[in-house]
């Protein structure tokens, strides 16, 4: 987020230049989404020697598949704009470790082919193929992963809330957590998603938390995705 909001705001001329600058740069985008093409693009803009974007995930369909029909959200490959103005894009790819010179200053990094499975819960996980490992020569590299869940420890570890099965903070309908007087919103309980949500549960929630203290809320409550709306 540094390297997109210095870059933003040295377009704008509230920076004589981005604190970050790929001109003349190798480029590695660890990550395949939203952010990584935004880094993708920004880099190119500034000059980039060249720009790799590597994702875990499989390379996805061009089209839908029999098993992703219809009106779910379809799991198919998306080219940005951004990716229309350069770049290579690396699939089945995990970072293993990065390589820097004398002076601390990364010069490569390093990664493994993965093959993804899933088990009958629905957890994937990246096996490493054997000998598979690859060196990408760079010199700046950029994260833009995903969210994969959130953080088991500290607060989550230390209040002892059940989670899902999907590693997320469970909640009820009143997004509140099997703690007694512990509620959790946003992505923190849906995982990965858009910050209109975040944002809409946030204020779901603040609702939930003053009518739990109060006993009554006048403060606005979205709905909820996935749970019932609260009143």
């Amino acid at each position: 987020m540094a390297y997109l909001t210095g870059g933003s705001q040295a377009v704008e001329a509230s920076l004589d230049r981005p604190p970050i600058d790929a001109v003349g740069k190798r480029v590695v985008i660890i990550g395949g989404g939203d952010t990584g093409a935004d880094c993708l693009g920004t880099a190119h803009r500034q000059g980039a020697r060249s720009v790799h974007q590597l994702e875990t995930l499989p390379e996805p369909p061009l089209t839908r598949s029999e098993a992703d029909p219809w009106p779910t959200w379809p799991r198919i490959l998306r080219t940005y704009p951004a990716h229309e103005e350069g770049g290579e894009r690396l699939f089945s790819v995990s970072t293993a470790a990065f390589a820097g010179d004398a002076l601390g200053q990364v010069r490569a990094l390093q990664a493994d082919q993965v093959r993804m499975t899933t088990d009958a819960a629905g957890h994937s996980t990246f096996q490493p193929l054997v000998g598979s490992m690859f060196e990408l020569p760079c010199d700046l590299v950029l994260l833009g992963l995903a969210l994969s869940g959130p953080e088991r420890s500290g607060i989550v570890a230390d209040l002892g809330v059940r989670l899902s099965q999907r590693g997320t903070v469970a909640t009820d309908a009143k997004l509140e957590t099997d703690v007694a007087g512990v509620f959790a919103c946003g992505d923190m309980v849906k995982g990965q998603s858009l910050v209109v949500w975040a944002i809409a549960e946030g204020r779901a929630a603040a609702a939930a938390v003053d009518r739990h203290l109060m006993g009554e809320s006048d403060l606005p409550a979205p709905v909820v995705p996935g749970q019932l709306p609260i009143r």
